[in-house]
Parts: structure tokens; C-alpha cells; sequence
């Protein structure tokens, strides 16, 4: 049981991927928690993720650089909001560090990491202040997307 509590899922309004996966927890978390390892997974290809800042804490800033094939750049920085070691972590866009609102924000993200028989149940949610907002992430291919990017996580921490 997690100290942490996320909002309900709400079909409405927010996307979940749910999947075992055949790595321990320990390295799905280093992946998550480790820039120079997050560099190498969170973006599907053709994309990259080209920085990364992590401060572990809540209230720790969460920054990600993406650039695509044509030049395309997404700077996106937000911040924790709860970190559970190798359990959970709930970030946002919404909220800069020291929890400052940022003015917009896309959404606010669970990863929860739960051990299994055969290596981790992770379920990532992506929590939406509208429909129009879920909506828009689902057209750009949440499914797709967060789904290339964990089978990219499981190949990095096979090979660790």
C-alpha cells in the first residue's frame, strides 16, 4: 500500500496503460529515476530525449527535452509530487519545482511499480483536467506512445 493516494481513475478523463512486464522493479525505478537512463527509453524513436533533470523529492523539478526528426522541440518542465522508492511516482506539468504553478499544464502522471511473479505490474496513468485535454493526448497516440516508450524501458534494463 502506497502512502500516496492519486485521484481515481476516471474513464472520462484520464488513460492508463497497465502491463506486466519482465523486469524487476528495481530496474523499471532506475529507469524512471536515473537521466541518463531516462534519455534512453521515455521518447519513442524517431524522437529523442535529449536532457533530462530529475530532483527526486516532491516539489523536485522533472525536465525533459524532446526533439523529433524534424526539428520539432517539446522543453517540458514540471515537478514531483509524491516519490515512493521503486513503488511510485506522481509528477506533473502544472507545477513547477517548489510546487509554483506553471500557468497551463497538460496533465499530471502515475507510475506505479508493483512486483510480480514474473517482474513488475507497471501502470502508468496520465490524469486530464477535461475531456478535450484526454481527448488530445489519445490522438496523439497515448497508447501507442507510452507503450513503445515501456518496451524500450524493458530492452534498456534487459541489457543492464
Amino acid at each position: 500500500m502506497t502512502a500516496y493516494t492519486a485521484a481515481s481513475f476516471n474513464p472520462q478523463l484520464d488513460l492508463e496503460l497497465k502491463r506486466e512486464v519482465a523486469v524487476p522493479p528495481k530496474l523499471v525505478w532506475r529507469a524512471w529515476t536515473e537521466p541518463e537512463l531516462l534519455m534512453k527509453w521515455f521518447t519513442p524513436a524517431p524522437w529523442r530525449t535529449t536532457a533530462c533533470e530529475i530532483d527526486l523529492r516532491p516539489g523536485g523539478k522533472f525536465r525533459t527535452v524532446m526533439e523529433g526528426p524534424n526539428g520539432e522541440r517539446n522543453d517540458s518542465t514540471g515537478c514531483f509530487l509524491a516519490v515512493e522508492p521503486e513503488r511510485l511516482l506522481v509528477f506533473t506539468d502544472a507545477l513547477g519545482p517548489g510546487f509554483r504553478p506553471t500557468g497551463g499544464g497538460f496533465m499530471t502522471a502515475s507510475v506505479t511499480i508493483e512486483p510480480t511473479a514474473g517482474g513488475t505490474l507497471y501502470t502508468a496513468i496520465a490524469f486530464h483536467k477535461d475531456e478535450a485535454a484526454k481527448t488530445q493526448h489519445e490522438e496523439m497516440g497515448f497508447h501507442q506512445g507510452w507503450g513503445t516508450a515501456l518496451d524500450q524501458l524493458v530492452a534498456l534494463v534487459k541489457g543492464q
